[in-house]
């Protein structure tokens, strides 16, 4: 048995989850039970994974155990984006050079989840916005937009070029250099898209909340350990993220960061006005770390996220997340000197899993566990067609695209701590500086 002592220790600030309705959690484990295959986490790739399963066997039996809440993880805190191109979050440009598979990829993922939503009437703020991706500088339009404009163009993708004064009239500022829009994106409340998603599973899934693996057992079958119980099971999927390395697998390739965000509060009419009375938009920067992720929402209130580092712990404290509120109110007062007044009101952490290559964690990882782990910062397409594809394989199902999903490789290795954390912090710090013309 690999006993599990760490887990993502999560604020009680998220944003998207404060004004939604409140919700009874499903129970926690709190008895011996067996299942056909058990699925270890309630993210976008555990309820993807799930879903699948129960459509490819619906009279098996599907266990789901997540340590917290639906929502409240990791999955309900990312900016809203369901991206269906290949995006580069820092300055490489190397998911461009697979932009076919993952397109397919991405694109599958959100007619998943868009059929999930529409047939069972999930109110999540689904939003067909499209996508700005900004330039703060010119050497920042020149080196990441316009390559992204080649591929658009290879790939027959439609899009267009914003200048300043364009981006402006859409966005409601003058900070940006330019932006390309492309319009495929689509834009939610992911707390609430997690929430609806894991309250309207099949029959023949159970889900457990609050309910986390403390010891876990991969021999002929798989049994897991929680404080309430123990599910038994020939067959497991893994949707933990960067915790899979605390499972036994993926250990030295999986890099841990937290990236946080603040939301402010609703825009009056007279500041709406003054913004420019423009619709909702969402942003992405050319530089994930050094720029800034923004959202325009429908219920006028804007995100900021910004400041994303390196955290293998998985923990950040109230004290430093009060001081990234006010970095926040100053990029955000900077951004919108028309909105004076207009403060930041909730300010929370998710963390997320970067592979140093841009990898995914999919595929087999034992002979009875699957994984679908490590979405390198874009989880909600991504996160979902991996999960739904390591389903499938688990059951010895042949999709094609778990062809695109290999293709993309596996997470390279990184050197053993302390060294990692040096060359990580290190490495992270060049990123920045070098990319400093995009804060």
């Amino acid at each position: 048995m690999t006993a599990i002592t760490l887990l993502p220790e999560n604020d009680r600030t998220n944003g998207w989850s404060a004004d939604l309705p409140p919700r009874r959690p499903k129970p926690p484990l709190g008895r011996d039970v067996t299942a056909d295959v058990v699925v270890i986490g309630a993210g976008f790739a555990g309820l993807g994974a799930a879903r699948r399963l129960a459509e490819l066997r619906p009279d098996a039996k599907i266990v789901v155990l997540d340590a917290g809440q639906l929502g409240e993880g990791a999955s309900g805190r990312n900016s809203g984006f369901a991206i269906d191109l290949p995006h580069n979050v820092g300055s490489s440009l190397e998911e461009l050079a697979k932009g076919q598979a993952y397109k397919r990829l991405a694109r599958a993922g959100i007619a998943s989840l868009k059929d999930t939503i529409t047939r069972h009437g999930i109110a999540c703020d689904w939003s067909e916005d499209g996508k700005y991706h900004t330039a703060s500088s010119d050497r920042g339009a020149d080196e990441v937009l316009r390559p992204t404009v080649e591929e658009l163009t290879r790939l027959g993708e439609p899009h267009e070029w914003l200048d300043r004064e364009a981006t402006a009239r859409r966005l409601g500022t003058r900070h940006f250099a330019a932006a390309v829009f492309t319009p495929g994106t689509v834009l939610v409340n992911p707390a609430a898209l997690t929430r609806g998603l894991g309250d309207n599973l099949p029959e023949n899934v159970d889900l457990y909340e609050g309910t986390p693996v403390v010891d876990a057992g991969f021999g002929a079958s798989v049994v897991l350990k929680t404080p309430g119980g123990t599910v038994r099971a020939p067959k497991a999927i893994l949707a933990v993220n960067g915790l899979a390395m605390r499972f036994g697998f993926w250990r030295g390739r999986l890099l841990n960061f937290a990236a946080h965000a603040s939301l402010s509060r609703r825009l009056t009419a007279a500041e709406q006005a003054a913004l420019g009375d423009i619709a909702p938009w969402g942003s992405t920067p050319a530089n994930a770390f050094a720029g800034i992720t923004m959202r325009y929402t429908n219920d006028r209130r804007i995100l900021i996220r910004q400041n994303i580092h390196y955290c293998p712990g998985m923990r950040q404290s109230d004290a430093r997340r009060a001081l990234i509120r006010a970095e926040h109110q100053r990029l955000f007062d900077r951004r919108f000197p028309m909105l004076k007044g207009v403060q930041m009101e909730h300010t929370w952490t998710g963390f997320i899993c970067l592979s140093r290559n841009g990898a995914p964690g999919f595929g087999q990882v034992a002979p009875n566990v699957w994984s679908a782990v490590c979405q390198n910062a874009v989880g909600i397409a991504k996160g979902t067609i991996s999960g739904r594809l390591a389903a499938a394989m688990a059951l010895g199902e042949d999709e094609p695209l778990i062809a695109d999903m290999v293709s993309l490789g596996t997470p390279s290795r990184v050197p053993p701590r302390p060294f990692l954390d040096i060359g990580v912090r290190s490495r992270f710090a060049l990123e920045i500086f070098a990319n400093r013309h995009e804060a």
